[in-house]
């Protein structure tokens, strides 16, 4: 599996380029707001870009889509509950694969399970393949996402790491929408909000 990891935008936020090795096909997930970085470092992997995921709607990671879209022609891809939240630069992007859970992502050989995970946003998503997870702002190393804003939640946040990445063996990496690459085993470890919402199950059972 090919991947690179960009860091774009203003608000430092991870966009990564998959591929496949036998195929040449790839998809660019959570395109901020440095298209033609993207753009140029897809060129240089060779990849023919099939589709454009977004984790979910925030500014810092679908600023890049109507251009990137513009220069690949690939549809984008993103949660049917997500709406584009906090503006974009130029025009909002269209939504062509509305993606719930369950739904998987084929590129070549490479598959991927979608897995809802709202709390920081309504629609946000995981994307979990090949012994990995891109986690966009769902999980972070030792943190989670922000539950601050319209439609977050708390316990939905909680649930969705629970349900979807705790299950995870110990050694899958995260990718996360923000700072460094970590691992489920080690955030089961660490990370005080998972130790935190462990504890409280065990108290509650």
């Amino acid at each position: 599996m090919i991947l690179k990891m960009l860091v774009v935008g203003p608000y430092m936020s991870n966009c990564y380029i998959v591929g496949s090795e036998a195929s040449k096909e790839g998809i660019i997930i959570d395109p901020g707001a440095d298209p033609e970085s993207i753009i140029s470092t897809v060129e240089s992997l060779g990849l023919d870009i099939k589709l454009i995921v977004a984790t979910h709607g925030h500014i810092d990671h679908v600023g890049g889509v109507n251009r990137i879209k513009e220069k690949t022609g690939a549809p984008f891809a993103m949660h049917e509950a997500e709406g584009i939240k906090g503006g974009v630069f130029g025009k909002s992007p269209n939504v062509e694969k509305p993606l719930k859970d369950g739904d998987i992502i084929e590129i070549g050989d490479l598959r991927f399970d979608v897995k809802h995970t709202p709390g920081h946003s309504p629609g946000g998503i995981v994307i979990i393949g090949h012994d990995v997870v891109f986690s966009g702002d769902t999980l972070f190393q030792f943190s989670i996402g922000r539950t601050d804003f319209p439609g977050g939640s708390y316990s939905q946040l909680m649930t969705g790491i629970f349900e979807h990445l705790m299950v995870l063996p110990d050694d899958t990496v995260v990718y996360s929408g923000h700072g460094p690459q970590t691992a489920i085993g080690m955030e089961r470890k660490a990370n005080p909000f998972v130790r935190d919402w462990a504890r409280r199950i065990a108290d509650e059972s």
